[in-house]
């Protein structure tokens, strides 16, 4: 598992693919918090959402790399108390 000090501020989040997934806001306890507005993802929520550090196969090339790719890495994603997001 790739440990959070690794893992800094605004780092480009992407899939296993290397298609963009979000941006890193900053790592809290056991997950990432992105950023709440991405605009190269498409990304406009009113609140942030959570990767979990689990999901995280590696930091490189300035990069947090997820093991999923980013049409899966969505299903990841948490709500701040744990819960899936709902994709619409």
């Amino acid at each position: 598992m790739v440990s959070a000090s690794e893992i800094k501020e605004h780092m480009e989040i992407v899939g296993a693919d290397g298609v963009h997934v979000g941006k890193v806001d900053h790592v809290r306890s056991e997950r990432i918090k992105m950023t709440r507005k991405d605009e190269e993802h498409g990304q406009k929520d009113e609140h942030h959402h959570y990767v979990p550090l689990s999901a995280v196969a590696s930091c490189d090339g300035g990069k947090v790399w997820l093991s999923a790719d980013a049409a899966n890495a969505r299903q990841l994603f948490q709500e701040e108390d744990g819960s899936p997001v709902e994709h619409s």
